[in-house]
């Protein structure tokens, strides 16, 4: 189990590496895809089955459809490209690279401490999980959730733009139909 947990854990930080520095938004939600679906094999090598399932249904299900939904919405053309690649300068990654790095090192050491047995792949019951989910955990559960609406709703308002001619032609055509009520 462990050789799965660490080719699992590889696989996942590759593909969110990809998912990261990926310009073309639906290559790096299919990126994104494959990550969640380390992670959850990383669940599964744990024996947190019911987790790793949740993982497969919840976030590499749902919430990946609800993403290719909205890049589908905001339709990101070729004008985005260029900023996108301005933003992947090596110089904006020294920060973040180094915060990784540093959590990297802390997750490393808190696996292989010696106080700790390691990963003894004991399965974890769903009952336990939801326990823990709605009882200590439901403040960050709730607080989550309401992130990634706010996620959504701000990416919309972000990606909307506003066009000349469908504002006027909405606007005229309301005119138009306030007119023929009047007249009626």
């Amino acid at each position: 189990m462990e050789f799965a947990f660490y080719l699992c854990g590889i696989i996942a930080i590759l593909a969110t590496l990809r998912v990261i520095t990926h310009s073309n938004p639906i290559h790096a939600l299919l990126y994104l895809i494959v990550s969640l679906l380390a992670i959850a094999g990383v669940f599964f090598s744990l024996g947190a089955y019911f987790a790793g399932a949740l993982e497969i249904i919840v976030y590499a299900g749902a919430i990946m459809v609800l993403f290719v939904f909205v890049v589908m919405m905001l339709n990101l053309g070729k004008s985005t490209v260029q900023q996108e690649r301005e933003w992947l300068k090596p110089s904006l990654w020294i920060g973040p690279g180094v915060i990784a790095l540093l959590l990297l090192i802390v997750i490393v050491r808190a696996i292989s401490t010696v106080n700790d047995r390691g990963i003894n792949g004991t399965v974890i019951a769903a009952k336990e999980v939801g326990v823990s989910l709605f009882g200590p955990y439901v403040l960050a559960v709730e607080l989550a959730s309401m992130l990634l609406l706010a996620g959504v709703v701000v990416a919309y308002h972000l990606g909307r733009e506003e066009r000349r001619g469908e504002v006027l032609t909405n606007r005229a055509d309301d005119r138009a139909d306030n007119e023929k009520e009047e007249r009626a």
